[in-house]
């Protein structure tokens, strides 16, 4: 704007003395012409009186820049004081000469292309009836301005540095006032009045932008919010593939760092199948790609984003399938353990109904596979209802009303009932601790119990112990089973809950039981919202303590 106003003030100032200088010539050459003509004049009147006294004597002596032409008064040329007399032509028809003769004086302006001047003619009657005319030279326009070149030159060149100063001062003192402005508070600025209109734009304009961008925040904070309390992974890219939003789930689950600035999505992950899905969504097409990374299964559901029929971005979604992929994996290792574990009783039965079926048992055999297939048969409805229990446990479908339940009590009932198995192998039952409540279903507690208390029995040694210790540890009612049989190895405890896992499979027949018992304490625990922990020591026994919460009042 400066170089604007600049040249602008510079051009006017150039012009306007171009103009002057052209008008003061032509005045001067005005003037010029007029101050020859009354020089003459003045000249004529003074040559006049020398020549009433003298004659044609006085004019022979005169010298001077001006031409004396001395007339008859029929034309004739008596004296000229450039040439002689008698060489020069009658000047009777010279304008100037006439209106003398008609009207006492005359004048008239020749121009000579010789010379490239004009010449002015001056004629004066005389009282004897002769005409004396005297003319001058008057250069032109042009040969006066070229006399006047130099000076003129230097004019223009001092008159245009000094225009030019003038200029750029003013140009930024005009300009100063304006940069000046604060835009952001354009109300408090001192500029000229007719910027007034200017600001109050201003003004309005930074009102609008900040109730924009106000409500651009709000949007951006809404949009953060929701994204990063998603538990999906959320990217966001422009047609280039910069990215422009991620949330932190995306990164957790790619395993990725926040890139700092606009960078390229790829960035997050090189790999082949997530650069095809960018590609394919960036050519607006949908595209659905499974990924593994740290131990997780991802899929990640790209799709294109629009704008006037044009691809302008892409969204990617990311998913984490891995509980889903486990819960796959269980269905098809429970589907499997459960056709296995019914297929052996359901054999054993069937082979012995055949061997009954075709008369090869002696009669005296008959009550003895009557009763193997009498305890297949409990096996079987064991399996069956354990898995049903499971099953209600899943679904949280537990149609038993909730008490509150006395875990000393029911630990009590349990032990008395599991006498006669430990009897048998000689292993003694102990119960300590003190009374402590829960709030939760009395025949699940009891199942647990049971499965547990069970479990210590069947897995001791002979002449073993099995002691079960009710109390509360701030506020937490808890209860702990031990026993000081064989043990668990290290590398099993993680999946001894599991359902149908055995830490000894080839001992699995002798022991009894379905596999089922640990994985039914499990999830009667998450039912009442309790936590399990284990403490095991192969061949020195294991001690499994199930922690409630505190009840509130």
């Amino acid at each position: 704007m400066t170089v604007r106003i600049f040249r602008a003030v510079f051009l006017v100032a150039t012009v306007t003395l171009l103009a002057s200088l052209v008008f003061l010539f032509a005045i001067l050459y005005g003037q010029l012409g007029s101050g020859v003509e009354d020089e003459l004049k003045s000249t004529a009147v003074y040559i006049a009186r020398g020549i009433a006294l003298e004659g044609e004597d006085y004019l022979s002596g005169l010298s001077g820049k001006n031409r004396i032409t001395w007339l008859a008064a029929d034309g004739t040329v008596l004296f000229d004081s450039g040439v002689s007399a008698s060489d020069m032509e009658n000047h009777g028809d010279r304008e100037e000469v006439i209106e003398a003769l008609t009207g006492g004086a005359g004048s008239s302006i020749r121009h000579s292309a010789t010379l490239n001047e004009h010449h002015i003619y001056y004629a004066q009657r005389l009282d004897d009836g002769t005409v004396l005319r005297i003319s001058g030279a008057q250069h032109s326009f042009f040969t006066l301005l070229k006399q006047m070149l130099t000076p003129t030159v230097v004019l223009f060149f001092f008159a245009a540095l000094l225009s030019g100063i003038l200029a750029s001062a003013i140009a930024k003192r005009i300009v100063k006032p304006i940069n000046a402005i604060d835009l952001e508070k354009p109300g408090e600025s001192k500029v000229y009045a007719e910027l007034s209109p200017l600001l109050d734009r201003i003004r309005r304009q930074n009102r609008l932008i900040e109730t924009q961008m106000e409500e651009l925040r709000r949007r951006q904070a809404e949009f953060s919010a929701i994204t990063e309390n998603m538990g999906e992974g959320l990217l966001v890219a422009d047609k280039r593939a910069e990215l422009l939003s991620c949330n932190s789930a995306a990164l957790s689950l790619l395993g990725a760092a926040k890139p700092e600035g606009r960078r390229n999505i790829l960035v997050l992950d090189r790999s082949e199948e997530f650069r095809s899905a960018v590609r394919r969504a960036l050519s607006g097409k949908h595209a659905e790609i499974f990924l593994q990374r740290s131990g997780h299964h991802l899929e990640i559901i790209a799709n294109p984003v629009f704008h006037e029929n044009e691809v302008a971005g892409a969204v990617l979604l990311i998913l984490d399938t891995t509980e889903q992929h486990e819960r796959e994996a269980l269905r098809r290792e429970f589907s499997a353990n459960v056709s296995h574990e019914l297929k052996t009783p359901l054999t054993a039965i069937s082979g012995t109904a055949e061997i009954l079926k075709n008369g090869l048992v002696r009669s005296d055999d008959v009550p003895h596979f009557a009763d193997n297939i009498f305890k297949e048969a409990q096996r079987l409805i064991s399996l069956v209802e354990d898995i049903m229990r499971l099953s209600r446990l899943d679904e949280e479908s537990i149609p038993f009303e909730i008490t509150q339940v006395d875990l000393l009590d029911a630990a009590s009932s349990v032990l008395d009932r599991l006498k006669p198995s430990a009897k048998e192998k000689g292993i003694s039952l102990s119960l300590s601790g003190e009374s402590s409540t829960v709030s939760g279903s009395a025949q699940v507690l009891d199942e647990m119990l049971f499965n547990l208390c069970e479990n210590a029995v069947k897995y001791n040694k002979e002449s073993g112990h099995v002691s079960v210790t009710v109390g509360a540890e701030n506020g937490a009612p808890f209860i702990t089973v031990k026993d000081d049989g064989i043990g668990i190895p290290k590398e099993d405890q993680a999946r001894i809950f599991e359902r149908f896992f055995r830490v000894d499979k080839s001992h699995s027949r002798e022991i009894g039981g379905t596999g089922l018992g640990l994985s039914i304490v499990k999830h009667a625990a998450a039912f009442h919202g309790a936590s399990l922990s284990l403490k095991s020591e192969l061949g020195e026994g294991t001690a499994i303590t199930v922690t409630f919460p505190k009840e509130t009042a």
